[in-house]
């Protein structure tokens, strides 16, 4: 288990907790004063209320949760966030309705969720060829397979 440094910046923020012992994602609640309406099509930025400190050598990634997503057609904007280590700033969901009815998200309401990961930095290098693969070049579909 990996620690993470959580720093409260407003009142009501709940920090990101696992539903259960197996959860791969925290939930992530919004920190609101009052429920926000979210038109359809519409974009809200939802604060947390707190920033993280992710160690080096790891990220946060902010996914969707499955249940607002399939019933209320609520997910992050940008469909997976990255929150980059060395990120120290509040934390914001860019909640998107997908919908065609305004939803409403309560103060206090899991929004997202949240998966920590090891992450390696590349070095990208120029090279003039590439080793030879059984898919090859072959783009979207090309394995066949659906």
């Amino acid at each position: 288990m990996t620690n993470i440094p959580v720093r409260r910046l407003r009142e009501g923020a709940q920090f990101p907790r696992y539903a259960t012992a197996s959860s791969a994602g925290a939930d992530l609640c919004a920190c609101l004063d009052a429920p926000v309406v979210i038109a359809p099509h519409e974009t809200v930025m939802i604060p947390l209320g707190y920033a993280m400190a992710i160690p080096a050598g790891w990220v946060g990634l902010i996914f969707a949760r499955s249940g607002i997503a399939s019933k209320r057609d609520l997910a992050p904007a940008n469909k997976v966030g990255v929150v980059d280590a060395d990120y120290r700033g509040e934390w914001w969901i860019p909640l998107h309705n997908h919908g065609s009815a305004p939803q409403t998200v309560a103060p206090g309401e899991r929004i997202a969720q949240l998966v920590i990961v090891p992450c390696m930095t590349a070095a990208f290098t120029e090279t003039d060829a590439l080793n030879e693969t059984e898919r090859g070049p072959g783009g979207f579909g090309s394995t066949g397979k659906e």
